[in-house]
């Protein structure tokens, strides 16, 4: 049988990946995010800033996600976190198309209505 290599690493930063997202506003945040191409982005962003651990695998094989098998990062959570903050700004950076730059004014929702039609 053939040998699949796994990132043990993988799982360990969506999921914190996707804890952050969740704390940030709705817009722009959660919903460039929520995109599978630029959530991609920022894994691989993140993962290309810390060290990863793989394993060699038998293709079919399950992979037990327990302490044993999963090493611990070598990255502090601090500095995970800190990753995936500066990966967000750096992929939001990179695509300006999604961070839409109209911020409707506050003050308007409280003018009559008779202000909005002319």
């Amino acid at each position: 049988m053939t040998k699949a290599l796994v990132n043990l690493t993988l799982p360990t930063v969506v999921g914190e990946i996707e804890q952050i997202v969740e704390t940030y506003p709705h817009h722009p945040y959660q919903q460039a995010f929520a995109n599978p191409d630029i959530r991609q982005e920022l894994i691989a962003y993140v993962l290309s800033q810390i060290h990863n651990a793989y394993v060699a695998v038998e293709e079919g094989e399950p992979i037990a996600a327990d302490s044993e098998t999963t090493p611990a990062l070598d990255e502090s959570e601090t500095h995970l976190k800190s990753f995936i903050h500066e990966g967000m700004q750096q992929v939001l950076q990179a695509h300006p198309e999604l961070v839409s730059h109209e911020i409707p004014d506050a003050a308007d929702e409280y003018l009559p209505t008779s202000h909005w039609f002319g």
